[in-house]
């Protein structure tokens, strides 16, 4: 049994990415959707879906066709240690060129969105 569907995301991601696959088809989760969006709307990936077949939801996340779009995916907090930040103790990644991705009280954000908002909490994943 799989317990972090996160790192199960950013696992299929990274594998497609370096197979050079142009899409990810994996089990859908409002999370995981959210993540995706987050990529997304930060050039990472080109398009996210929700699809349904035979009563079952799954997302398909479109790759970016540059397959130098993402260089790295990192899981940071797990289901055995969670790692917790305060607004002003966010990481830059690559000093400002890569993304933290944060589950805030306000949603899930990236870390310049809960910089400017004041807002710290649980560390999901660094993308670059």
């Amino acid at each position: 049994m799989f317990n972090d569907p996160i790192a199960d995301l950013l696992t299929r991601i990274r594998n497609a990415s370096t197979a050079r696959k142009s899409t990810v088809v994996m089990p859908h989760s409002k999370m995981k959707e959210q993540v995706a969006k987050i990529l997304a709307s930060n050039g990472f990936v080109e398009d996210v879906k929700t699809t349904t077949a035979a009563g079952f939801k799954s997302l398909e996340i479109t790759l970016s066709a540059n397959p130098e779009a993402i260089t790295s995916l990192m899981r940071v907090s797990k289901p055995g240690r969670r790692v917790y930040t305060a607004a002003k103790d966010i990481p830059l990644v690559l000093g400002g060129r890569g993304l933290v991705i944060l589950s805030t009280s306000g949603g899930l954000m990236t870390g310049r969105e809960a910089r400017k908002k004041g807002l710290g909490g649980e560390l999901i994943c660094k993308v670059w």
